[in-house]
């Protein structure tokens, strides 16, 4: 059974940081690329970040370049997001998704049609 587990939301003020944490369960991770999605009510799934598993390439969504992280750990399959300098806009609920075929936006970040599995999502709140 495929399982995406998210974990690390929650509540911090702005400026502050939080690492969310993608455990990945049921399939090959090597042949995947996980991505972070966010989504706010009345919103499309905006992606955020994306890690390709097999050569390590790393994208992100211009508007979190510079204050985030992707990286992965393959012996626990599992995927990282370090999110530093968080803003308000930064609040949603964060989805991981893993991608067979891992396609770019002109923004910088993975889009969402080429998730093959989500997670059940961690909630962010950056408060001002």
């Amino acid at each position: 059974e495929v399982q995406l587990v998210e974990s690390g939301g929650g509540l911090v003020q702005t400026g502050g940081s939080l690492r969310l944490s993608c455990a990945a369960s049921g399939f090959a991770f090597d042949d995947y690329s996980i991505g972070w999605f966010r989504q706010t009510p009345g919103k499309e799934r905006e992606g955020v970040s994306a890690i390709h598993n097999g050569d390590g390439a790393t994208y992100y969504l211009d508007s979190v370049k510079g204050r985030s992280t992707i990286s992965n750990d393959k012996a626990k399959n599992t995927v990282y997001l370090q999110m530093n300098n968080l803003k308000p806009q930064d609040t949603a609920t964060y989805y991981c998704g893993a991608m067979w075929a891992l396609t770019i936006s002109t923004a910088g970040g993975p889009i969402k049609c080429g998730v093959g599995y989500w997670g059940e999502g961690t909630v962010v709140t950056a408060s001002s």
